[in-house]
């Protein structure tokens, strides 16, 4: 199974797996899952961690590299995805998460989210 992990996942995962909830851990430690993650993730740890929040205290580039170094694939943002975010209900307004799914519906992989507002939303997406 192909699967884009949110930002609160790919955190945990790079710096907290204790954190992890069981069925994502088993998710992401299966060998027969391509793990993804989206620019749109570092972008918000970007401007996160630069204005202080806790929970988002990471340093960019090493967790872009360290997604790298362990086999997980980039998805770029694309005026295919950001259009994509039209035809999204206003169930939630997180930008960043609006992309997320826009990317799991487009390029046909399933979103591994942890906000239950994103679970609402139809098509390839599961809360863990």
């Amino acid at each position: 199974m192909n699967l884009l992990l949110d930002t609160h996942l790919l955190l945990r995962a790079a710096g907290e797996p204790k954190r992890l909830s069981r069925a994502a851990r088993r998710m992401i430690e299966d060998g027969e899952n391509e793990l993804y993650f989206s620019a749109a993730s570092l972008w918000e740890v970007a401007i996160n961690s630069r204005i202080g929040r806790g929970d988002f205290r990471a340093d960019v580039r090493v967790l872009r590299r360290s997604l790298l170094d362990n086999n997980y694939r980039e998805v770029q943002i694309s005026s295919e995805h950001t259009v994509a975010t039209v035809d999204l209900a206003p169930i939630h307004k997180d930008p960043f998460d609006r992309v997320l799914i826009a990317q799991a519906r487009c390029e046909g992989v399933t979103l591994l989210a942890t906000d239950p507002w994103v679970a609402q939303y139809a098509g390839p997406i599961k809360k863990v």
